[in-house]
Formats: structure tokens, C-alpha cells, sequence
């Protein structure tokens, strides 16, 4: 990690407008870097509406959706959505890709290829330079197409990632990487491992890596552990490389990817009750304020640039909260200077 680390929240769209006006200019005050909204099909509200709301009752947050997919939204409307809430922000906007998750299986699609993402980052960012594309891949196609105004060329590509080959493509290409591998340093590595890798192939340095920190952070452990344990439900199904790396028993992933197969990751009480307390522990935010400390310190000790908290339960704003009365004893600590030695020069 270089230069002093960022945060940010990201919300899902699962409140009212008014509701989600009092949220935003709370993260604002509370002092945190970035605001992401969730793409989560037919789940929550529309991001791009709710991220144009935000831009407009905020000043400084930086403004991003994570993430969008090459599927249910065509790369071209993609491309004209981010730039308006660029636009409208006075340019705060990220954009977040995936190759998407399993809301999309109630539309009847699937996820995204690699390939087809790489595509899709490659298009965006013709577009907003003003290229005119024809073009076709698995997943979406261009036939003379343009945008009509000019937008900031240079908006952020930020690609969200757990697996090899997506890790590998964000190092290549991406200008920054939202890692949903857990909380552990061993997890965090492999990624990092990984980004690496596809960074030295394209002669490049290493994006932004964003780490994204699912959960509650609340005194009482047991309502904590209640409310992030659905998180970790998704490895088994998603990540089950990082499930290995936490020591959890193959049988136990088996089971839980058996039983949860589709929906969001809040859908999958039944079967997160299966994953160990331990992992969820590693994985998510599930504890008071000094757990969640070293969760902090754990991440950005092994390299990550930016923490972002996804809260988790019925007390999302007292968890965000507490992330940010957390990160400022954890970054504060870092940033104070070495005590000096008794007798040195």
C-alpha cells in the first residue's frame, strides 16, 4: 500500500429516497471517501438513479456502482449512465464491473464471461473517448455506435473480483481492483498474488486495491455474528478457493453450495448456518470494535489501499458508524509518528 489508505460504504439500494438522503449525508459527515451503490437486478432500487441522488445532497463523496455487468445492462448504456453521473457529480463517478452474480437468475441469464468483461471495459472506455465502435462479443454488440456528447474520458474502471482469471484481468487492465475475498491476510495475499500477476504481464504497475467488508460491528457478538453470517454463505458458491484458505472442510462446502444455489446472499440464511463461526469471523466483520480494529489492521497490512464496510442487519448506520470511529483509531495509529527512544540521538 502507498500513501494514506481511503474507506468508503456501500448500501444497496433498499431504502427510500428520503431515507437514503439522511444515509448519504451521514457517510459525508462521518468522513468517508466513497459511496457504492449495488446493481443487484431486480432486488433493490435502480443505482444509477439512487447514485444521481447522491451526487446531488453531496459535496465530496467519490460516487460508484458496484458493480454493473456486460449482461443485464449493454456496455453502451453502461457507458452513457456512469458519464451522466459523472457529469452530474462534478466528476466523482466510478464505474464497477463484474461478470455478475446470481440475481441475475431471476431474469433467466447467466454470468458474464472473462472475455466478454474485458470487452466490456475495452468499449466503455472507447466510447468515453469519443471512438466510434463496431464490434461483437458473446455477451453484447456495436454496430457504428457513438456517444453524442463528451464526457470525462477518463473515468475510473474499477473490476470486481474473487477468482484467478478476474483478479489476472483487473491487474491488465482495470484502474482498480474491488477484492471480495474475506478479511484474512492469507486471502488478501493470494489476491494481491494474482493482480500481480496480470499487472507484470501488461508492464504495468498495480491498481487500486479496494477491499470490500461485508457485516455487523456490534457489542453484542452473538446479534454481530447473526447478522454477517449470510455473507459467507457466497465463498462456498462464488469463492470456494477462499473457503479452502479459511480451513473450512470440503464437506461443509459441498453442503452449503447444495443448498443455496440462487438469489442474493441474504437469501441464503439456511445455508450459511452450515459455515464454522470461526470463518465467518475471517471473512466478514462479526464482532465489536476492537474485532473489527483488527480486521482493519489485518487488510491494510497486507496491502489493500481502501476498505470499504457493506453493513450488514438491522443496524447498518451504528455499524458504519462504528467502522469510522474504528478506522480512525487504526489509520491515526499508523500515521502518528515512531515514540522516541529514551537515550537516542
Amino acid at each position: 500500500m502507498t500513501g494514506q489508505p481511503t474507506r468508503g460504504v456501500a448500501l444497496q439500494g433498499v431504502d427510500a429516497p428520503s431515507a437514503f438522503i439522511d444515509r448519504v449525508k451521514e457517510i459525508e459527515e462521518l468522513g468517508f471517501d466513497n459511496l457504492w451503490l449495488t446493481d443487484s437486478s431486480l432486488h433493490t432500487r435502480d443505482c444509477y438513479s439512487y447514485l444521481t441522488l447522491a451526487a446531488t445532497v453531496s459535496t465530496r463523496l467519490r460516487l460508484g456502482c458496484a458493480v454493473t455487468n456486460p449482461v443485464t445492462r449493454h456496455p453502451g448504456i453502461t457507458a452513457a449512465a456512469m458519464a451522466t453521473v459523472d457529469e452530474v457529480s462534478g466528476g466523482r463517478a466510478i464505474l464497477g464491473l463484474g461478470v455478475g452474480d446470481r440475481p441475475l437468475r431471476a431474469l433467466g441469464l447467466h454470468s458474464s464471461s472473462v472475455d466478454a468483461l474485458e470487452a466490456a471495459v475495452g468499449s466503455i472506455r472507447r466510447l468515453w473517448r469519443g471512438d466510434e465502435i463496431t464490434s461483437e462479443s458473446a455477451s453484447f454488440r456495436f454496430r457504428d455506435a457513438h456517444l453524442r456528447f463528451q464526457p470525462r474520458p477518463d473515468i475510473p474502471i474499477f473490476l470486481s473480483a474473487s477468482g484467478p482469471r478476474t483478479l489476472e484481468l483487473a491487474g491488465r487492465v482495470a484502474d482498480g481492483v474491488i477484492l471480495l475475498v474475506g478479511l484474512f491476510p492469507e486471502a488478501v495475499a493470494w489476491a494481491l498474488s494474482h493482480v500481480d500477476r496480470g499487472a507484470q504481464s501488461a508492464g504495468r504497475p498495480r491498481p487500486h486495491i479496494a477491499v470490500f467488508a461485508y457485516g455487523a460491528i456490534d457489542d453484542d457478538e452473538s446479534r454481530a455474528l447473526k447478522s454477517a453470517r449470510s455473507i459467507a454463505a457466497w465463498f462456498p458458491q462464488t469463492a470456494p478457493h477462499i473457503c479452502e484458505l479459511g480451513g473450512v472442510p470440503a464437506s461443509i462446502v459441498e453442503e452449503v453450495r447444495g443448498r443455496y444455489t440462487g438469489g442474493e446472499f441474504q437469501e441464503a440464511a439456511a445455508a450459511a448456518s452450515l459455515m464454522p463461526d470461526d470463518f465467518v469471523r475471517r471473512v466478514a466483520l462479526a464482532g465489536d470494535r476492537r474485532q473489527a480494529a483488527a480486521r482493519i489492521e489485518d487488510v491494510l497490512g497486507a496491502g489493500a489501499d481502501s476498505m470499504h464496510v457493506f453493513p450488514l442487519g438491522e443496524r447498518r448506520m451504528e455499524t458504519v458508524a462504528a467502522f469510522a470511529a474504528c478506522w480512525r483509531d487504526v489509520v491515526e495509529g499508523w500515521s502518528a509518528p515512531a515514540p522516541a527512544v529514551a537515550g537516542s540521538a
